[in-house]
């Protein structure tokens, strides 16, 4: 574990003491921690405000975690990134049954779901903008795959980022079986 990793650990945990683990309860600890109401964080405002909490980071540390973890590249924190680097990792049966869904998505197996994999397993012709002649239904399986896929759009999915999507969902839900049972029959597992 690199020191980033150890940080967020300590950033995590600290949260948690604080009774701060869901989604709701780490959405207000961002509130507190973005002082200039930006809604983002810059290293200096996470510096300061972990620093109220208790938890002590150096200069280095704070700019580590922003940069490991801000997706956009802004140079600051928004409240979707830090979530995301706040949430516990997946228990095994869960990270189990969100790769099944993917296998299921990725139908010609090369680790990447795109437009095409989803067609047969995915259909778009019933949505109403299709039926309206608004969309076409390669729209619909598009706008349905950037549901998973990460802030570029770039039309391909990866585990990685399917289980990112799933790990927002994970950590708002209580126990492996209640999860386990909404993505299986989500996707018809």
């Amino acid at each position: 574990m690199d020191a980033v990793d150890a940080t967020m650990e300590k950033l995590r945990a600290q949260c948690l003491a604080r009774g701060a683990s869901g989604i709701q309860g780490l959405a207000r600890f961002f509130r507190r921690l973005d002082q200039d109401g930006s809604q983002s964080l810059d290293a200096g405002e996470l510096r300061r405000g972990l620093a109220e909490l208790g938890l002590a980071l150096d200069v280095a540390e704070a700019e580590g975690v922003c940069r490991r973890w801000d997706r956009d590249g802004s140079g600051t924190l928004d409240l979707e990134e830090f979530l995301r680097a706040l949430r516990p990792p997946m228990s095994q049966a869960r990270e189990a049954v969100v790769a099944a869904a993917f296998a299921k998505l990725d139908r010609s197996g090369d680790g990447v779901v795109t437009v095409s994999d989803l067609r047969g397993v995915y259909s778009g012709r019933a949505h109403p903008k299709v039926q309206s002649g608004e969309w076409t239904e390669e729209e619909v399986l598009r706008r349905f795959l950037d549901n998973f896929d990460s802030p570029e759009k770039d039309g391909q999915v990866t585990l990685a980022e399917f289980q990112d999507y799933y790990s927002g969902l994970s950590a708002s839900m209580d126990t492996d079986a209640e999860f386990v049972a909404m993505v299986t029959s989500a996707w018809r597992l």
